[in-house]
Formats: C-alpha cells, sequence, structure tokens
C-alpha cells in the first residue's frame, strides 16, 4: 500500500512541477510566447522518468519492504517540496527576466536581478531543481546500504555527512 501511495506522490510531483512551469512562463511572457519546451520535457526526460516508475514498481512487487522506510521517503518528499519552493520563488522573482531558453544575446527588456533568492544565490532556479531532482531520487539508497552493511553502515553515517541537503 506505502509503495503505491509513494507512486501517486511521485505522478503528483511531476505533473505539478512541469505544469507550474508552464503556467508561470505563460503568466509572465504570456500564453502566445510560450511553447510545449516550457513544460520542460523531452523524449529523454520521459524515457528517464517512465524507467524510474518502473523502478518504483518493481521495488513494490520484489522488495516491497523497502517501502516502509517513511523517514526516507518523508526526505526525499521534504527535499521534494522545498526545492519546488526555491525554484517557483526564482521564477516568480525573477518574472519576465526568468526563461525556460537560456538567452545568448542581449534584449532591452533584459534586467539584472539582485533581489529575493538572487541576493543569496546566483542561480536559485538550477539550485531548487537540484534538490528537487535529488528528493525523487534519494529516498531507498539509505535503506539498500543498512540492508548490506548494517552495524558499520551505521557507524558509517553517524562519522560521515551525507553531502546532501536535510539527510545527516
Amino acid at each position: 500500500m506505502s509503495g503505491r501511495r509513494q507512486a501517486w506522490q511521485f505522478a503528483a510531483v511531476l505533473v505539478f512541477f512541469h505544469g507550474s512551469e508552464y503556467v508561470l512562463a505563460a503568466a509572465f511572457h504570456g500564453r502566445q510566447n510560450v511553447t510545449a519546451t516550457s513544460l520542460l520535457i523531452s523524449k529523454q526526460y520521459v524515457l528517464a522518468m517512465g524507467f524510474a516508475m518502473l523502478e518504483h514498481l518493481t521495488e513494490i512487487l520484489i522488495f516491497p519492504e523497502v517501502k516502509e522506510y517513511w523517514f526516507v521517503s518523508n526526505t526525499g518528499l521534504l527535499m521534494v517540496i522545498v526545492g519546488e519552493i526555491i525554484r517557483k520563488l526564482a521564477v516568480v522573482t525573477a518574472g519576465r527576466a526568468f526563461t525556460h531558453v537560456i538567452r545568448t544575446y542581449y534584449e532591452d527588456q533584459h534586467q539584472l536581478i539582485t533581489h529575493g533568492l538572487y541576493r543569496f544565490m546566483r542561480h536559485p532556479g538550477y539550485s531548487g531543481f537540484l534538490i528537487w531532482a535529488v528528493g525523487t531520487q534519494s529516498r531507498y539508497e539509505e535503506f539498500f546500504l543498512r540492508q548490506f552493511f548494517g552495524s558499520e553502515y551505521d557507524e558509517y553515517a553517524q562519522r560521515v555527512h551525507s553531502g546532501l541537503p536535510f539527510i545527516k
């Protein structure tokens, strides 16, 4: 049951992320100026997400006990939410200056955004997306490392930080 819930959460996160990217682009640039590229979906991306979902469903069938470790799953979900908030704040703060296609030439309406999140980091959109993406993938590896190495891994995890936000 918990594996199905996680699959639905993953699907909902994907739909929200891509749909809101398109809606915000249309709001700031006008619907007539926004194409399907603002959904940020490519053939390669669909293939990768399809395999991620296939992996998840396979785990439900073969290793259902993995889906019972709510701390890891909820930490990943928290990362997805935090990443989403950071990215959307970046988009809203930049407004028309935020585009899904990197501009290689200067236009008159371009402006350097240095307020809001941009006061603390130059690329909050990428940072948010990175946290979001890692959050979608980091839910299960800890389970397997603990299963493979037991107390040796637990001791190691106590000494060494994961290097990922929100995961000790």
